[in-house]
């Protein structure tokens, strides 16, 4: 049986979930060029990836008690079916690794050319008097 030899992923950025401030659990978060990862478990292991272009939005909380220890929870929202919401909880520097995320994002949909369209409600370009009804008589030409 021949073995397949798989490149090693590159990742940009890793760390691990902390308590007080320590990494000392067993939950490691790492990025790519195309996905970001989650591993957690010791004897039972649990995988969980997301591909970047499938990332809607990004938020960060962080609790009082992050705050005094220097993490926070970067929270990451995506169109992905298995896993829509991964939480990288309890990271350091979680303002920087927001950042980091977007911009691979960014650079992610750009590379494959994908751009959302998000839909606006009662936009005042489509109805000029903003009066709910449209009249192509009050388009200046």
């Amino acid at each position: 049986m021949a073995k397949i030899k798989m490149d090693p992923i590159e990742k940009t950025w890793q760390d691990r979930k902390r308590v007080l401030g320590m990494p000392l659990t067993f939950t490691k978060y790492s990025l790519s060029e195309d996905r970001i990862f989650l591993e957690k478990g010791f004897f039972n292991l649990k995988s969980e990836e997301v591909l970047l272009y499938r990332i809607r939005d990004i938020d960060l909380k962080m609790t009082l008690g992050q705050r005094m220890m220097g993490v926070g929870t970067v929270c990451i929202y995506s169109s992905d079916a298995s896993c829509p919401l991964l939480e990288i909880e309890n990271v350091k520097n979680p303002r920087e690794v927001k950042e980091l995320i977007h911009k691979a994002v960014e650079a992610a949909k750009d590379k494959r050319r994908i751009r959302p369209m998000e839909v606006m409600g009662n936009n005042p370009f489509d109805d000029p008097d903003n009066e709910g009804d449209f009249d192509p008589d009050d388009i200046d030409n």
